[in-house]
């Protein structure tokens, strides 16, 4: 059995429906920011499986490391506003943050 862009393609869904599910259904920030994550991977392997089964070209492979680098920075600065919003509230739930509108 090999395996073929449509194999790729279903992992690539499962992890984004994973993703979407834990973004809507969590309440706290770093929970949601792992679901976040898991939309990026599932993007980074849509690109990679697209420049690996079409042309031959390296442009869906450059994309997807530009996705890795995103979700580096993504998650620096978004670790960083969870870290104030703690030392704020002393809570990392996202509820507690409609506070901050003075």
């Amino acid at each position: 059995m090999t395996v073929g862009l449509v194999h790729y393609l279903v992992v690539a869904a499962a992890l984004f429906s994973l993703g979407l599910f834990t973004v809507l259904t969590r309440r706290n920030a770093v929970a949601i920011l792992m679901g976040v994550e898991l939309i990026l991977n599932a993007a980074n392997v849509n690109f990679a499986a697209f420049s690996r089964f079409t042309a031959q070209n390296v442009g869906g492979q450059v994309m997807a490391l530009f996705g890795i680098v995103l979700a580096a920075a993504e998650a620096c600065v978004a670790l960083a506003i969870v870290l104030a919003v703690f030392r704020t509230f002393r809570s990392v739930d996202v509820n507690d943050t409609d506070k901050l509108r003075g």
